[in-house]
């Protein structure tokens, strides 16, 4: 792709693009915890979480989830659809592989893995895979993220 507004005809199926990366610290998981209400043990206690199967205390599987958000719109590839855009359809079939830890920095793997057409000729479906992976390259989460996008040109029904 070498436009600079991308479009639902420009995306290809196999094509893969990197997100910047972001480091998870103990802020982002006590401010995580006051905003979302999640007080468990495993992410707030200390005494609690040694004793766990993890051996530490752990991020939120969701703070993983809404840090991949904020990364994907990092990207070029967000900047170049950002006046194409119409909807985040949905989050499918996320997966929490790994505990995601404090001090672990994350980027995303974004490849297209389909396209679709709807019943209005102005607008198609991209579907986004979006891996989640630390620093040591293990996959900590994964899931597709549908995105409606416009069309270039409006095809004729």
């Amino acid at each position: 792709m070498t436009k600079e507004t991308l479009y639902f005809e420009d995306f290809e199926v196999g094509e893969s693009f990197l997100s910047p990366a972001r480091t998870i610290t103990e802020t982002d998981v006590v401010n995580f915890a006051g905003l979302s209400g999640d007080y468990n043990a495993l992410h707030v206690d200390d005494d609690y979480a040694k004793n766990s199967i993890f051996g530490e205390r752990i991020a939120h599987g969701l703070l993983g989830l809404t840090v991949s958000s904020g990364l994907f719109t990092r990207t070029d590839l967000n900047r170049r659809m950002s006046t194409t855009l119409i909807a985040l359809l949905g989050i499918n079939s996320w997966r929490f592989l790994r505990p995601l830890k404090f001090g672990d920095t994350i980027h995303l793997d974004i490849e297209i893995i389909g396209k679709e057409e709807t019943s209005k000729p102005d607008r198609g479906i991209v579907y986004f895979k979006r891996k989640v992976v630390n620093q040591r390259g293990e996959l900590v989460q994964e899931g597709t993220t549908p995105m409606m996008i416009l069309r270039e040109k409006a095809r004729r029904p």
